[in-house]
């Protein structure tokens, strides 16, 4: 049974009006969010590398996949519930996404301190098994499990992140990150360059800052008059609800895993080159989310598109949006690919003066700044398939792309050459296999003929 919509101040429908300014408007504070994330992520490191020296900038570099494997498969609970609750919104059942909402925050939580306990405990035991120069180690260790601790933070935030985005109202993930992200730089300065600090003080920055954008948006849930509001005691794990959550989201959560632990494998595979390529390849990856982040933004503003149009059963202007934003997510990459490159001494040395380590960043540079483009095109379809709710055939695609190919590849064709540029190479060829999966099962698979489901 479907109930009234609530208050539509706080709610962005994309079933109706200009498909670019819809997407346009929705994916730009994403963007722009993530950006700010990936700012203060990155001015860890430069802090870091001019203030503290190389091997701490590889301690820092080192634990960046680990901590994407921790919380990989929270950010997949996020688009599944972000799905659902977009799939209900679309649908006007104010019902479903009350229950949707609670339930996603009361999975946060449980996933959250899963997660925090986890990576405290465990940090040394996952360096080590990534084979972590012993010169790093110490750091590295002591990095992780500072920022492990702030981890229930992190996946609260992004499943209220989540939540507003699936209403349409990414602006005010924004405004917290904003927030957050100016904390974290004053931070990074008063305890890395002012008290000395070192990873310690970085690690340390990025928890507060961690802390202060979680609160702001939780907070803000609860005040929201819109059916999406938060009411503290109707926090709980709904069984109905959270299956159709994990359902949709346990593919993409899993799928996250694999790929931090295959980027892992790469990881790996680089520092058995030493700290000064770890340093190198570690800056440049902080990097490579400027070009990856507005990509999955834009993926995650087609899954909402698809999301509620499908719920309101708009197929051709879902069709039309999936069109518009490829579009948008192409111009991008290619802007963006290119203007690293041709700048690429200069990024490299905001983050060391070390030749050598701006050499391994830029060899880096080489392989991957030129390919951003196929990773718009698999990432937007990629979304727009979930936005179906069907998330498992992306899944796979990625996995099989993103991850099989390259184990395979680091198990059993690097160790024939003696040379990084082989580890790097791994990426854009992983990349086109994947948009050519993608495409295939776009064009052949019967993703759009699933029926929406709501709570009736």
């Amino acid at each position: 049974m479907r109930t009234r919509f609530g208050n539509k101040k706080h709610t962005a429908l994309m079933t109706e009006g200009s498909i670019f300014r819809n997407i346009l408007f929705f994916a730009t504070p994403l963007i722009l969010g993530n950006l700010l994330q990936q700012t203060y992520n990155t001015v860890d490191s430069i802090i870091v590398g001019n203030y503290v020296g190389s091997n701490a900038l590889a301690a820092v570099g080192s634990s960046s996949f680990l901590i994407y494997l921790l919380i990989a498969f929270s950010q997949g609970a996020a688009v599944g519930a972000g799905v659902v609750i977009s799939q209900n919104l679309g649908a006007k059942n104010s019902r479903g996404v009350n229950l949707a909402v609670h339930s996603a925050l009361a999975l946060a939580i449980i996933l959250g301190l899963a997660l925090t306990i986890g990576g405290i405990v465990f940090s040394r035991a996952l360096l080590s098994w990534m084979n972590t120069p012993e010169e790093i180690m110490e750091d590295a260790v002591c990095y992780l499990r500072i920022y492990s601790g702030g981890l229930i933070f992190n996946v609260i935030y992004n499943m209220a992140a989540g939540i507003l985005n699936a209403a349409g109202n990414s602006k005010r993930s924004l405004l917290y990150l904003a927030i957050a992200a100016l904390t974290n730089i004053l931070l990074d300065v008063i305890l890395i360059n002012g008290l000395h600090l070192g990873v310690a003080g970085a690690a340390i920055a990025t928890d507060i800052s961690q802390v202060i954008s979680c609160v702001f948006a939780f907070v803000f849930l609860t005040r929201v008059p819109a059916d999406y509001k938060v009411t503290l005691k109707h926090i709980c794990l709904r069984k109905f609800m959270g299956t159709k959550i994990i359902q949709i989201g346990f593919p993409t959560g899993i799928q996250n895993m694999i790929l931090s632990l295959s980027n892992m494998l790469v990881q790996s595979s680089v520092n058995q080159f030493g700290a000064i390529a770890v340093a190198g390849f570690g800056a440049y990856m902080k990097v490579d989310g400027f070009n990856i982040l507005p990509v999955m933004s834009f993926s995650m503003a087609i899954t909402t598109f698809v999301g509620q149009n499908y719920g309101a059963k708009k197929m051709d202007r879902m069709k039309r949006g999936i069109w518009t934003t490829l579009a948008m997510g192409l111009a991008y990459t290619l802007i963006a690919g290119f203007l690293l490159l041709h700048f690429s001494h200069f990024v490299m040395y905001l983050f060391s003066h070390d030749p050598e380590v701006i050499h391994y960043g830029q060899r880096t540079m080489s392989y991957f700044c030129p390919m951003y483009w196929l990773l718009a095109i698999l990432h937007i379809l990629a979304g727009a398939v979930r936005g179906t709710g069907k998330s498992l055939p992306p899944t796979l695609i990625l996995l099989a792309s993103l991850c099989a190919f390259r184990v395979l590849c680091l198990l059993f064709v690097t160790p024939r050459f003696e040379s990084i540029d082989v580890i790097f190479l791994l990426f854009p060829i992983s990349w086109a296999l994947g948009v050519i999966l993608i495409l295939l099962y776009v064009w052949k698979g019967k993703w759009l003929e699933a029926k929406a489901s709501m709570i009736k």
